[in-house]
This record gives C-alpha cells, structure tokens and sequence, in this order.
C-alpha cells in the first residue's frame, strides 16, 4: 500500500507521532548531502545558500505530496504546516 492507499488510518497516525516542525526538519536536513555548499567565497553567505537551497528541495517536495491529491483534509493540512515550519527555518 502507498501513502494514499486504504492504509490511509495508519498514514494519519504515523503523521501525528511527529510534528509538522519535525517533519520539517527532517526533510530540509534530508537534502543536505544533494546541495552544494561548496561554490560561494564567505562561509556566512555559503551557509545561507545551503540552507536556502535545502529549504527549496524540501518545499518542492512537499508540493509534490500535496499536487499528487487524495490525501484527504487532515493530512493536507498537516502537509500544509510542513510548508510553513519549512519557511520558518
């Protein structure tokens, strides 16, 4: 069964266990390795790029989930807090 599946019960509770601030933690530190942070001469702007483009895969990601429809209201909401705590970062 996929996340959008008839498992959808179990998706909800697995959803609740972690925060959509957690969650968005998780993905933003998930694209770590996939973004350069290596190309800029200041460290300080060199971090804000890292950051900055870590937080642009995660949101894309999160769109993705939300464009792919059928998750019902509760968890688009959820994916929605996501979005915002992501922005937060």
């Amino acid at each position: 069964m996929d996340w959008r599946g008839s498992s959808r019960i179990s998706n909800l509770n697995y959803f609740s266990c972690m925060s959509p601030k957690e969650k968005a933690k998780e993905l933003v530190n998930s694209f770590n390795a996939y973004t350069d942070s290596n190309s800029l001469t200041s460290d300080i702007t060199d971090e804000r790029w890292h950051l900055r483009n870590m937080k642009q895969c995660a949101l894309i990601a999160v769109d993705e989930v939300l464009n792919a429809g059928g998750l019902g209201i509760l968890l688009t909401e959820w994916w929605e807090k996501v979005k915002q705590e992501i922005n937060k970062l």
